[in-house]
């Protein structure tokens, strides 16, 4: 009969056994609108700061065989899309690993711009795919403080630093400048595509790039997408043998502790209503 030691060494894994498991396919959730400025409890946000780390993990892997962009967003700020997809392809470069991109509800604008880091993208069927273009919008509050008797004073060094104040009646010149920028950001961003979708893109510039958008199915006749199905069907027939590690990006702290809003400021509960109303105005373009 054996000793209770022996028994007991019989059950802890050889240092050398961790080498003779199977390959990792990495996941990483990309959720939620792209914005560099979340606030304390929000839970679905994209910027470089929030998936960094996920980032990291995902590409860490020591049997590593693809990292895996499950994306649902419905886009955002430009600026941290395109900073979010570089950081992609460095890794990807630096681990020399495929990328593929995995489009669930939405992958629209700036969530066609992360799909677009990956090197291969898949959407189900009715998944909203596209938005290749640039919006900006905000409101026109001129007169509203003159009717609470409310004086704002703006003092600036340079004529233009108060281009498009909500405050003040629309400039049209503020707005041809503000077209030039959105089509300097629009031809930033067909570049992109083009250089990531090379070869693959079927149609007409005006239509692709006009910020339309469409369905999976439709996605994938325009060579949008390289395929149709879902990250575990797919997953599962390209990498039999893998296993599955999702690597989540971080939540702010408040998110993370659920703290009501009863223990935020009045100005933070503000700005919170304030940002819930602006991203459910983002997702509703879409229908979500």
């Amino acid at each position: 009969m054996s000793s209770v030691t022996e028994r007991l060494a019989a059950r802890i894994p050889l240092i050398g056994e961790r080498a003779d498991k199977g390959p990792v396919v990495a996941v990483v959730k990309l959720h939620g609108v792209i914005t560099p400025t979340p606030s304390p409890l929000s839970r679905g946000t994209i910027n470089i700061n929030t998936v960094e780390s996920a980032l990291t993990r995902a590409f860490a892997h020591d049997r590593l065989r693809a990292v895996v962009l499950a994306i649902n967003s419905p886009g955002g700020a430009p600026t941290q899309s395109a900073l979010v997809a570089a950081r992609v392809r460095e890794l990807a470069a630096e681990k020399n690993v495929p990328v593929l991109a995995f489009c669930e509800d939405v992958a629209a604008s700036g969530g066609y711009w992360l799909a677009c880091a990956a090197d291969e993208i898949y959407a189900h069927p009715t998944s909203l795919v596209g938005s290749i273009g640039v919006v900006s919008a905000g409101f026109g509050l001129a007169g509203l403080l003159e009717r609470f008797g409310v004086e704002r004073r703006v003092h600036t060094a340079g004529t233009r630093k108060v281009r498009l104040d909500p405050f003040q009646p629309e400039n049209p010149e503020d707005v041809v400048w503000l077209k030039g920028l959105q089509g300097q950001l629009h031809d930033q961003f067909v570049a992109w595509v083009r250089e990531r979708r090379d070869g693959k893109l079927v149609g007409a510039d005006d239509d692709l790039f006009s910020g339309e958008v469409w369905t999976g199915a439709k996605a994938l006749e325009l060579g949008l997408v390289d395929g149709l199905g879902t990250l575990r069907s797919v997953v599962a027939e390209r990498f039999p043998d893998a296993e599955i590690s999702v690597a989540e990006p971080k939540r702010p702290l408040l998110a993370r502790l659920g703290v009501a809003s009863a223990a935020m400021s009045t100005q933070d509960r503000v700005l919170a209503a304030m940002e819930a109303v602006e991203t459910r105005a983002v997702w509703s373009r879409f229908g979500l």
